[in-house]
């Protein structure tokens, strides 16, 4: 955050002195802290900075607050392709950076000793200082543990200073794993703490990098949502030998977390709102830049809680690793993430075959030609162009020109496709011409005019810095930013972590949830559809107005389409023990522009990735390793199933 740059480190040793009644002069006392203003923001500035929120600089591969960025998240989801990752991965924290457990215990223990040592000092306060910062380490406190449960299950709850003195048994510091349901209980209860006790408004910090009551009640409509869909959906289970399921929910427990999480959400109605600026409800482009604006106006009335960047202090790269390759920046990075057809395909308003995909071949069986690429997505909603870079489209002001090669054969009587249908061979290399780099030879066209094979942004099919899929993901990225600029440790924009359109998310699942499960209450099915309607009337999609076969499914898909790219999605498809059947075997689909020399036309081969990389998901990886120090630390922590 970019408010927060100072950092105490409290510190504990041995000193030789005389006078061990004086405290020495390098170590910071909480007399040094707790009796001002400064020292408390400053103490909660750095456990603010411990939050473990996966943005720009998060990666499965390479953890938290890590700089270069591979194996991006939405290349494990099925939302993209990405050249450095070839298959289903799950989080690998060892050895890359920061250890999510032993960190988050760090986290924890600030914010224990915090809670314990602030109403000592209490005197030097107003109640409502004292109260509100208490909010704020509860918040911080429910945030971590969530961190820790959504990826463990059950771990050890602590929730006092553990202090150990020499030579004397360590048996009690030996915290065993408590049961996963009483980890989300905490949750809850560090969540509640921190609604009762936090302001409606935090006054200093109104951007939204600092939490208040509505702040905690987001994170509370979330945190419930998981534990409820964990409870009805997971199989995998763990007892300690005796009573504690350390991983699984009761079934039972699912309609219980599931209210809380729709109470929570019902909470910020009225407080925050849907970005609308210059919305129009009957014109497209504007409701394409609505949604681009929203990821960059810090005034939003639809952030809730955010981590702001600031040059030099705090940056990250993302716009140096993203880029189509004809804006590549001076580092040479460039199309790391590159959405898929079938992610492509969850959007409204393409045309489509009787089975849902994307239609490219007309009622003869031959490609369906375009004068312009762009001509595909003319209806689509316009959330679509404001999410992923359409082949075609404008970006910067200039056309991002995507083909696979120039197809050279004959054009009349129709085009039959390059490949049988399902083939997952190579193209044929007669009749086309492609470029295996960006240095590319032109071809001639008939009237003489010369074209890249590849266009300026791919396909190249020697290095791969393209869009490899066809597509480029476009939210996030700054269209304001110099090609110069674009460098990996640069880029300031404010990462959202927690928006409105989420909260109603997480309200209309709940809400259906409920109704699914009948729980007492009018109009839970009618809530969900009004709910999921506002987001859609806002992203230029057909509103909801039957329920049709699987409600819950369209549910998931417009919170699929919604939170693409914001790290949200992996943690989803976890939740809702989906992953596996999703990922069973499955190699993603991409969409290939071609261009007809004959024609003068564009048509589009779709089929799966050319690499062949098959996505396999392990069902153990639900809940995942925990780390080997931990366990040899303790005879009271077992390890999860399968490893």
């Amino acid at each position: 955050m970019k408010k927060y740059f100072v950092f105490f480190l409290l510190t504990a040793g041995l000193f030789a002195c005389r006078k061990l009644s004086i405290p020495p002069k390098n170590i910071i006392q909480d007399a040094d802290i707790f009796t001002s203003p400064q020292g408390v923001q400053a103490y909660m500035a750095r456990i603010y900075s411990e939050l473990p929120i996966e943005d720009f600089r998060y990666s499965p591969a390479r953890g938290l607050n890590f700089f270069w960025i591979i194996s991006p998240t939405p290349a494990t989801t099925g939302e993209a392709l990405s050249r450095d990752q070839n298959g289903s991965m799950q989080e690998n924290f060892g050895g890359w950076n920061w250890d999510i457990w032993s960190g988050s215990y760090t986290t924890i223990r600030d914010c224990d000793y915090f809670i314990q040592t602030l109403p000592s000092y209490a005197k030097n306060f107003t109640p409502a200082q004292v109260k509100a910062w208490l909010g704020e380490a509860y918040f911080v406190r429910g945030m971590t543990y969530f961190a820790l449960v959504k990826r463990f299950g059950g771990v050890p709850i602590v929730n006092q200073v553990l202090n150990y003195t020499p030579g004397t048994s360590t048996d009690s510091l030996q915290i065993p794993r408590a049961a996963e349901k009483a980890v989300w209980d905490q949750v809850d209860s560090d969540f509640t703490l921190a609604m009762n006790n936090l302001p409606a408004v935090n006054a200093d910090y109104a951007d939204g990098s600092r939490a208040n009551k509505y702040v905690a009640a987001a994170f509370e409509s979330r945190a419930m949502l998981y534990a409820g869909t964990i409870a009805k959906y997971n199989t995998i289970t763990l007892f300690d030998g005796g009573q504690h399921q350390l991983c699984g929910i009761p079934a039972s427990a699912a309609t219980g977390y599931f209210q809380k999480a729709y109470n929570a959400a019902k909470t910020l109605d009225g407080v925050y709102s849907l970005y609308l600026s210059g919305w129009s409800a009957t014109d497209p482009n504007a409701q394409y830049q609505n949604f681009v604006n929203l990821f960059s106006d810090a005034a939003s009335k639809e952030n809730i809680f955010v981590r702001e960047y600031q040059y030099p202090n705090s940056v990250h790269g993302y716009d140096a690793y993203n880029v189509p390759r004809q804006l590549i920046g001076p580092n040479g990075y460039s199309a790391e993430v590159n959405p898929t057809l079938d992610f492509v395909e969850l959007f409204d308003g393409l045309p489509r075959n009787p089975d849902g995909t994307l239609q490219t071949l007309d009622a003869t069986g031959h490609y369906l030609l375009y004068a312009h690429t762009m001509d595909l997505f003319a209806n689509a909603e316009p959330r679509l162009r404001a999410s992923v870079i359409l082949p075609g489209d404008v970006f910067k002001g200039q056309s991002i020109e995507v083909r696979r090669g120039i197809y050279t054969g004959a054009a009349s009587g129709g085009i039959s496709p390059l490949l049988p249908a399902g083939s997952k061979a190579q193209y044929p290399t007669t009749s086309l011409v492609t470029s295996s780099t960006a240095s590319q030879t032109p071809y001639s066209l008939p009237d003489g005019t010369l074209m890249n094979p590849a266009g300026l942004s791919g396909v190249f099919t020697g290095d791969q810095t393209c869009a490899i899929s066809g597509f480029s993901v476009r939210k996030w990225l700054n269209p304001n930013l110099p090609t110069a600029q674009v460098l990996e440790n640069n880029e300031t924009q404010t990462w959202i972590e927690m928006r409105y359109a989420e909260v109603l998310l997480n309200r209309a699942e709940a809400a259906y949830e409920l109704f699914i499960s009948g729980a007492a209450g009018a109009g839970y099915q009618q809530d969900a559809m009004t709910v999921i309607n506002q987001i859609r009337s806002r992203a230029g999609a057909a509103l909801w107005t039957t329920t049709g076969a699987a409600p819950i499914d369209t549910i998931r898909r417009e919170r699929r389409k919604e939170l693409a790219f914001e790290n949200k999605t992996y943690w989803d498809l976890k939740r809702w023990r989906i992953f596996d059947k999703e990922q069973n075997g499955t190699i993603y689909r991409v969409l290939m522009p071609f261009y007809s020399a004959q024609a003068g036309k564009y048509f589009f081969d779709a089929r799966t990735d050319v690499r062949n990389a098959v996505y396999t998901y392990d069902p153990r990886w639900y809940y995942e390793q925990l780390p080997s120090g931990a366990i040899s630390k303790s005879t009271n922590v077992i390890q999860n199933p399968g490893y």
